[in-house]
């Protein structure tokens, strides 16, 4: 089963959202910020054999538009009533939540403002439960070789000169996408992913988390619910952040994938799916 629609949020904007499978409901929130929930469809199709999974587009990406772009509108609370205000425009009264990358720091903010919605949680190479992200090497230009970054910094400052073409994003995200992925047959989907993020969307939210010095830790030191932690041994996000995140949810278990960086669902698949199969299942 397969259904679309429109959640409305408090601010009478509305949040786009599907839906596929039946069971308990997988809410998963993908990464960005500033990208739609396109490139987790088939990660949600692959999860609603087992259960119902929703995907939706964050505010200002994708369906879920909205007329300005600014500080009033952009806002990590504002993400997380919208997440809650979908909650309840599906009738669900607990759902288990799948946050990945920048979606994880959002799941675990939920987690803070509205913890008695969520059954369990799971955290994708999550970016953490606070913005140690921030203070960690750049682990995109430590998985590039040289040609690889002469080719992003030449992507970058066409970028930066103004040139926001289709094929000028793509460029920089064919130089950026082997960072991203072990196995490099998945580069053209990443890469193709990469060229969605709104900018101005992106940089609202960094400096909201920044004006807020984001830190969820004092208050998921109480989230006693099951939390699966799971990432790459070679992410993009060191295996510090998910250790952080281990010691600070107090019901928690971490995986580290082997051969495996940002998008564990196509380099280590099987692994991935079992994980999560056997996490929610139990």
């Amino acid at each position: 089963g397969q259904t679309e629609g429109y959640a409305k949020n408090n601010d009478a904007s509305l949040t786009y959202y599907k839906t596929f499978g039946t069971g308990e409901s997988l809410l998963i929130i993908n990464g960005g910020p500033g990208m739609n929930s396109n490139g987790f469809e088939k990660l949600a199709k692959t999860l609603a054999k087992s259960q119902e999974t929703i995907v939706y587009d964050q505010r200002g990406t994708g369906k879920s538009k909205l007329e300005k772009l600014d500080s009033t509108t952009v806002s990590m609370q504002l993400m997380v009533d919208d997440i809650e205000s979908l909650r309840k425009h599906l009738k669900i009264k607990k759902w288990n939540v799948l946050g990945h990358s920048f979606g994880g720091m959002l799941a675990s903010y939920y987690a803070t403002i509205y913890p008695n919605s969520i059954d369990k949680l799971i955290l994708s190479s999550s970016g953490g439960v606070d913005l140690t992200l921030l203070k960690t090497p750049n682990l995109i230009q430590a998985g590039l070789n040289q040609s690889q970054k002469d080719s992003l910094n030449y992507w970058n400052s066409k970028i930066d000169k103004g040139d926001n073409s289709h094929a000028t994003r793509l460029g920089r995200g064919r130089a950026m996408a082997p960072a991203y992925v072990y196995n490099q047959k998945f580069i053209p989907i990443i890469a193709e992913r990469l060229t969605q993020s709104n900018l101005a969307l992106n940089g609202l939210l960094w400096n909201d988390m920044r004006k807020m010095g984001f830190d969820c830790k004092p208050k998921l030191q109480h989230f006693k619910n099951p939390v699966l932690i799971i990432q790459g041994k070679d992410d993009i996000i060191s295996n510090e952040i998910g250790e952080i995140a281990h010691k600070t949810y107090p019901n928690s278990k971490l995986i580290l994938l082997e051969n495996c960086k940002h998008y564990g669902w196509l380099d280590a698949e099987e692994k991935y799916f079992s994980a999560i199969d056997s996490f929610l299942m139990n």
